[in-house]
């Protein structure tokens, strides 16, 4: 392999595999910088706002028990409060808008409008392998929206995520490449050779973040392969059953942590520059300890303390997960950053009181982008700024050319 030939799209190939390299110094100063990517979250029954919300606005905001986790990332993201979507409501129903920012979602005839990662998605196109992702942490439930308001099914299984990424060929060679993962085996070891050559051409700095970039597609296999992710059976039919990658649905924060662990390999790659992931638990008690109801019940918590308490654990495990995430995407270098510079990462939801299933005054936190963070920012809790305003910057960040999304008034500054 020639380093004067590399490039972003260059890739390791062998039978069965396709491994994209990440950014390295020896694409040169010439090579195009880094492109901006989107990373949507949305956790569907919120965030209890005592915990959420600092007590001060501005830079010097005193943290809340949720924002203490992130301390380490205090000056990569800021925190927003009266945000929404104007006209939601209606239980739960806002979940299918909160990308769209469609009004009046379950009314009769309601009908979604495209939302925000996929209006992106449609900028950018196919420059690269998927357009866009959308993944769930239990479901085929998303977010996602086209044009004609048709829902696109999330992914919700990170071993089907993992074989798009890296396996591909005909079916008998991505078959042997997995029983190999069943094994303890890599689909590195299928590429040996070109690893070696390349490794051996890199300048010091660049062996460095290769070996760092294949541990994590190792760290990945192994993980997925202890969660039983590469059962021998056939992709799935509507006729054969769907495999799960950890057995208990209930275990919401390993479900978590397994998508988010796969975010920065999807993002090195560049296999997609659009993600959005749907946090929800539809199957009975959270594996945590302490908690002792459902997710769903403890949100309707009713003011009532020991609700209160357990529902603080849950969301404390998904705050959790989500500091680890920020932190895997920091320690990934490219063009002299890391890869949280350059992800404008979002994490929110839909409701911002769930106990009452109000709508109004999302939790809202942005991070990365190459933005100016570091502070809380606040607007009008009883007259909300459209949350579309924030989606407007996000676009624009991107490079994209717009004044305007759905419900929008105009762009979101701080």
């Amino acid at each position: 392999m020639n380093t004067r030939n590399l490039n972003r799209r260059t890739f390791l190939r062998t039978s069965g595999v396709s491994l994209a390299i990440p950014w390295l110094e020896v694409f040169g100063k010439s090579a195009e910088a880094p492109p901006k990517r989107a990373l949507f979250i949305c956790n569907t029954l919120g965030f209890y706002p005592p915990a959420f919300y600092p007590a001060n606005p501005g830079a010097n905001y005193e943290a809340s028990d949720y924002l203490s986790l992130l301390k380490e990332h205090r000056d990569d993201l800021t925190v927003f409060s009266g945000l929404s979507h104007p006209d939601q409501g209606g239980e739960h129903q806002c979940e299918m808008t909160w990308l769209s920012a469609a009004r009046n979602p379950g009314r009769d005839g309601f009908q979604n409008s495209i939302s925000v990662d996929q209006h992106a998605a449609g900028k950018l196109g196919y420059t690269t392998r998927f357009p866009s992702l959308s993944l769930s942490s239990d479901g085929a439930m998303s977010q996602s929206y086209t044009e004609n308001g048709v829902m696109i099914p999330a992914m919700d299984r990170p071993s089907e995520i993992f074989t798009k990424l890296f396996l591909q060929g005909k079916p008998h060679q991505v078959a042997r490449e997995k029983e190999k993962l069943k094994d303890g085996r890599s689909i590195l070891d299928s590429l040996g050779d070109q690893r070696g050559r390349i490794l051996r051409k890199s300048s010091s700095s660049d062996q460095e973040r290769l070996e760092a970039y294949f541990e994590a597609v190792r760290e990945a296999e192994r993980n997925l392969s202890e969660a039983g992710a590469w059962m021998d059976r056939p992709k799935p039919s509507v006729k054969s059953p769907v495999p799960e990658d950890i057995a208990d649905k209930a275990d919401l924060v390993g479900r978590i942590e397994l998508l988010f662990q796969l975010v920065p390999l999807i993002i090195q790659t560049d296999s997609s520059r659009v993600i959005s992931i749907v946090i929800q638990n539809n199957h009975g008690i959270p594996l945590i300890n302490g908690v002792a109801a459902e997710h769903h019940n403890l949100s309707h918590h009713g003011r009532d303390p020991k609700k209160i308490a357990q529902l603080f654990k849950i969301e404390t495990a998904i705050m959790g997960c989500f500091g680890n995430l920020l932190h895997r995407m920091k320690e990934h270098q490219e063009a002299g950053a890391n890869l949280l510079d350059h992800t404008l990462t979002l994490l929110g939801s839909n409701l911002g009181n769930a106990a009452a299933h109000d709508p109004r005054n999302n939790p809202i936190i942005l991070a990365g982008g190459g933005l100016k963070h570091g502070g809380y920012v606040t607007h009008n809790r009883n007259d909300n700024t459209p949350l579309g305003n924030l989606f407007v910057r996000m676009l624009q960040e991107m490079g994209m050319e717009t004044d305007v999304f759905s419900t929008s008034s105009g762009v979101l500054g701080w």
